[in-house]
């Protein structure tokens, strides 16, 4: 593997906390985009792959590095998959902050007098090696849970203190960064990609 350095395209703190932490083994230097100067990119699509290959290419071309972007979200199956790759901007406005409180609260909104709770988060992730990579590598990942009435536990973000996992009896927001990081889609689809890694050694 020849890479040392590469740009996350990414300013999220929990995802850059959870990527640092699933790939310090690997002995990679992760270094958020914010550090570098990279501007948040558009997500004009309707899938994550396509979104996430859109932030890679972008990040790479600005700084020239090799570049990783996930795109991930909570997909609820009574809201006909929703919100899906809108997650982040469930509940914010064109311009306005995003807002992880205002989300759960437009989605436990959404799902009153629901009776079918469940869901999914999902992850894909793509890493190019250049902006113009015609080989990038692509991984994805599931974690399945059911949605609950309120919030629990203080771990987590985005969703995951209405996201219950069955096998622990505890949301996502109260399990450990390591239990997460064994169950959660991104987690999962991380480890595909570092398998990718290996084999391609690059």
């Amino acid at each position: 593997m020849t890479m040392q350095k590469i740009v996350l395209a990414s300013n999220n703190a929990g995802k850059i906390r959870e990527f640092r932490h699933l790939l310090a083994p690997l002995g990679l230097e992760i270094i958020p985009q914010g550090e570098l100067n990279v501007p948040e990119c558009d997500e004009p699509f309707g899938t994550f792959i396509e979104n996430a290959l859109q932030k890679a290419r972008h990040a790479s071309r600005i700084t020239g590095l090799p570049a990783l972007a996930d795109d991930s979200g909570i997909c609820v199956h009574a809201l006909g998959g929703a919100p899906g790759v809108y997650s982040a901007r469930f509940a914010s406005g064109p311009g306005e902050q995003k807002s992880d409180a205002r989300n759960n609260e437009k989605l436990l909104a959404e799902l009153a007098g629901q009776t079918d709770r469940s869901a999914y988060y999902y992850a894909a992730l793509v890493l190019v090696r250049s902006e113009h990579d015609p080989q990038p590598l692509i991984a994805d990942g599931i974690c399945a849970g059911t949605i609950i009435d309120a919030p629990r536990g203080t771990n987590g973000f985005g969703y995951d203190p209405l996201f219950l996992l069955p096998q622990y009896g505890r949301t996502v927001a109260e399990i450990s960064a390591d239990e997460k990081a064994a169950i959660s889609h991104r987690g999962r689809a991380l480890r595909a990609l570092v398998d990718k890694l290996k084999e391609t050694q690059l």
